[in-house]
This record gives structure tokens, sequence and C-alpha cells, in this order.
């Protein structure tokens, strides 16, 4: 990794996708029917994730957040994040679920070394969640981020899409803050594949809902502080509402692009390497886990190539969120 790469991206956080299947059908995501899910042998193996995890933190990765589809679906998750922690150089071990299947794992995801968990929670109403996941309980995401307090993870932080309509629930997401020691996190929808679903299905979400609307409005109706927010890695920007244990974080990667600060890598869960998310350029690393000198210089050479800019990136990207690992 060169040192203008180091000094301009601090390149140092890996999101390593396990899974493309999920247990939800999120309209944003993927269409009704799902994304054809690949076959067990085109997914890497736990063993060949450690094995490009371990080279990755030769090169400067510290920070490693599970990512899908939905992480928790797949087998054997809790044993990987032990893989994970044994991992020399690898300081920070995170996870991004829908919280659905935390009560069942979260103990022995806390015991294997997890120490942070983001959920994904769009709406705090029973038949908006239901319509967004297609079919979701709100209840079982909410039974998740109670596992989640339970397990002892901190900071336990919550993604909320900007999608229309989540204005008239900000009184419910602040309320959450005061009641709980959580983060929740405002965060613009960025649209990598239009084909997902249609803007009538989505009620319109081709709109942006811009984080710095919504930030105005709250500010009219409550006394907002600026804050440090939680231990992170990410671009949000954190307030927290007078006499709140919580905090609500603003991430505003469509209005406000934060490229230049990007720190991020991505692996797919079939074996791909990308620099940036809205980018079709991979580079398939499978072939090359068998030899970490080979491996190694892959990554150096995909960091040394990052853009920092994903308006410059001329490969458009072709796969859906849920087959990219967020």
């Amino acid at each position: 990794m060169d040192a203008s790469s180091r000094e301009q991206g601090r390149v140092d956080y890996l999101r390593l996708s396990i899974t493309d299947r999920c247990n939800l059908r999120c309209t944003y995501c993927m269409p009704p029917e799902g994304v054809k899910a690949r076959a067990h042998g085109e997914i890497l193996s736990y063993e060949e994730l450690a094995a490009f995890a371990r080279v990755a933190a030769d090169v400067g990765i510290t920070k490693v957040r599970i990512t899908g589809g939905e992480p928790l679906v797949r087998l054997g998750c809790a044993d990987f994040v032990g893989m994970l922690s044994r991992t020399s150089g690898i300081d920070d071990i995170s996870i991004t679920t829908n919280g659905v299947l935390l009560p069942k794992f979260a103990a022995d995801l806390a015991a294997a070394g997890l120490k942070r968990v983001n959920i994904s929670l769009d709406s705090l109403d029973p038949e908006r969640f239901k319509r967004i996941t297609r079919g979701g309980r709100l209840d079982d995401t909410l039974a998740g981020l109670d596992a989640a307090f339970s397990a002892g993870f901190a900071p336990v932080k919550i993604n909320t899409l900007l999608l229309p309509g989540v204005e008239e629930e900000l009184d419910a997401f602040v309320a959450l803050t005061r009641e709980f020691d959580v983060h929740v996190r405002f965060i613009e929808f960025m649209p990598l594949d239009r084909r997902v679903a249609g803007d009538d299905e989505l009620g319109g979400e081709g709109r942006l809902v811009a984080a710095g609307d919504l930030l105005r409005r709250l500010m009219q109706q409550y006394v907002l502080i600026a804050h440090d927010g939680p231990y992170g890695h990410g671009p949000a920007q954190y307030w927290k509402v007078a006499g709140a244990r919580g905090t609500i974080g603003f991430i505003a990667g469509v209005s406000e692009h934060f490229c230049e600060t990007c720190n991020r890598l991505r692996l797919t869960a079939d074996g791909r390497l990308r620099t940036c998310l809205f980018s079709g350029r991979e580079i398939d690393v499978r072939p090359l886990l068998g030899d970490p000198a080979i491996l190694r210089g892959a990554i150096e050479t995909a960091v040394a190539g990052k853009t920092y800019d994903r308006c410059s990136e001329a490969l458009a990207n072709d796969r859906s969120m849920s087959q990219i690992g967020g």
C-alpha cells in the first residue's frame, strides 16, 4: 500500500460479505422474488474468507465488518467471528444485521469476540415496516435490538434509510434515543440498481430525502447538541437531543458525498474485491487465496487504483446491494 493511498483514504476497513441470502425482501434491496442465490460452491468458505482477512491485515486492514445479505442466515457465523478475532492485526469486528436472528445468536457472537452491531431498522411503524420489508415483523427486529443490549454489544447502532415517509416517524426515533443508549443513523438512499424495484412499489423512493432537510426539521422541534458520536468508522455526523441517552446521526452519501475520505474495501461473498460501492470494477481473488504473496500484491494494486471519486468510475455497478454486502 503506497504512502499516498494511506494518506488520502486511510484504507483500513474491510466489509466482508459472507452470504448473498437474506430472510427479508426489502424493496430497496432486491426484487420481490429475491436475488438468485449463488450455489454453495460459489460462495467462499469461512476458511477462505479468513485467509483473505489475514493477508488484508498484513497490508493495513484493522477493522472488519461482517455483512450479507443477512449474515446470520449463514450457519456458523459466530465461529467465523472467532476466526477473525484470532487474526493478528484485526482489532475491531462488527456486524450489520436486520436483527431478526439476534435473539438466537447474540450471546454466541459476543462470546466469540463480536463487540459492535448495526441493526437495519427503516421504520418503527409495524405496517410501514411490513411494506418496506415485504412481510417482515417489526417485533422480530425489536427483539433483536433487545438481544443486542442483553449481549453487551456497544455501541448499538440503528441504520435507517431516508425513504419517503420517514419524516413522519421522527418523534418515534427520537423517543428511542431517549429510552435507550442507541445511535440512530439516518442514511440517504443510494440507488445502486434501479432495476431492484420501481418507484411505484417503493412509494416514490426515487425522490431523495436529503439528510440536511431532515436535520433542519429536527432542529425546529428539538434542542440538538452536536456530538462526537459513538466509536465507529463511518462518515456520520451526530447530534444528541437534550436529555437523551443515545444520539441521532446523519450520513449524507448522496447530497454531500464523502468519497475523498473513504477508508473501505469490500469483498463479496463470491470472492470479488471492490474498492467502490458504486463501481462495477472487481478483482476475482478466489484463485489467489492459496498464495498470500500474490494476493497481497492484488490487494495493494486495488488500493493504489482506488479513485476516491465514484463519479469518475467508468464501469457501472451491475449488482444489487445484497450481492455486494453494503
